[in-house]
């Protein structure tokens, strides 16, 4: 059996664990601690380690799915999570545009060391004020050879499009 870790990341309600625990096959293992700070206005609870999920996509396939931190403060884990991925999820609150510039913070800090491919994630996409993905795409000054893919976090199949399209671009990646 071959498993494929991923890592999802973004800013602090991002929807990175909502889009782990809908799409995990087993119970997510997590670290939800009360949320301090300035997040406290945005959410009650924070990742303050990792999330893990695990879901199966063929007999021979396993997706290992590890969440990040979203606060600052807590980004020394990136580092440690990161290690050994083979694809990155970049996730994207569309409804709240002052994440942006936190988002390419991320951006920058993941793909400055590390050479996976990755996808950016447009979540929120059911809410009426989300920016659409090619509106991130601009606001992001992303090119287009990145992939900028809507999303809702709470829908299975939409999660399980976007881990699809990762997957793909991992598996183009180890045939080049």
């Amino acid at each position: 059996m071959q498993t494929v870790k991923m890592v999802i990341t973004g800013a602090v309600n991002s929807g990175k664990t909502r889009f782990i625990r809908t799409i995990s096959e087993i119970d997510v293992v997590s670290t939800e601690r009360r949320t301090t700070g300035e997040a406290r206005l945005v959410k009650g609870e924070t990742t303050v380690a990792m999330d893990f999920g695990r879901i199966t996509v063929a007999r021979d396939l396993v997706l290992h799915l590890f969440g990040t931190p979203g606060q600052k403060r807590f980004d020394f884990m990136w580092d440690i999570l990161s290690e050994g991925m083979l694809g990155l999820l970049i996730l994207v609150d569309s409804a709240r545009p002052e994440t942006f510039r936190e988002t390419l913070r991320i951006i920058d800090f993941f793909t400055s060391f590390r050479e996976s491919p990755y996808v950016i994630v447009a979540n929120k996409q059911d809410l009426e004020n989300a920016w659409a993905p090619e509106e991130l795409r601009l606001a992001l000054r992303l090119p287009e050879s990145i992939k900028v893919l809507p999303c809702v976090a709470t829908d299975r199949e939409s999660v399980k499009g976007v881990l699809l399209e990762l997957l793909y671009l991992v598996l183009q990646s180890a045939e080049e």
